[in-house]
């Protein structure tokens, strides 16, 4: 179904979407308030992973801009890349430890797969280009 020349999205498939992107942002969130608060478990994993404690502020803004920029609907598409590059940080640090593959290595892409999956089913530009 078409409106104003945009093909409109089902209520079903919209929130789909939102569902998804909803996880992103409240593990987004909790994450950053994890960064940011401190507490003793989120500073000993940042250090076991070889970043110092003052980077967990860096981390936090970084994450923070992506998400705000994700969960605005007009700036999605952004948000979306900036969080697949903040995710691909995230995995190349997992790596870097020889972290296990399917709970920490690869957590980083599955969140990855709901942000693009949520864009895609939003936004029929996003649908066109792949395909």
């Amino acid at each position: 179904m078409k409106k104003n020349g945009k093909t409109e999205v089902s209520k079903g498939r919209l929130w789909t979407a939102r569902i998804m992107s909803g996880v992103v942002i409240l593990f987004m969130v909790f994450d950053g308030i994890g960064k940011i608060m401190g507490p003793a478990p989120v500073v000993k994993a940042t250090l076991e992973l070889g970043f110092a404690e003052r980077h967990m502020a860096v981390m936090w803004i970084l994450g923070l801009i992506s998400t705000l920029f994700y969960a605005i609907p007009r700036t999605s598409f952004l948000g979306a890349l900036l969080l697949t590059g903040y995710l691909g940080g995230a995995v190349a640090a997992q790596v870097r430890v020889d972290a296990p593959l399917f709970s920490n290595v690869l957590f980083p892409v599955y969140l990855a797969v709901l942000v693009w999956g949520a864009v895609w089913i939003r936004d029929e530009r996003v649908r066109k280009l792949l395909g």
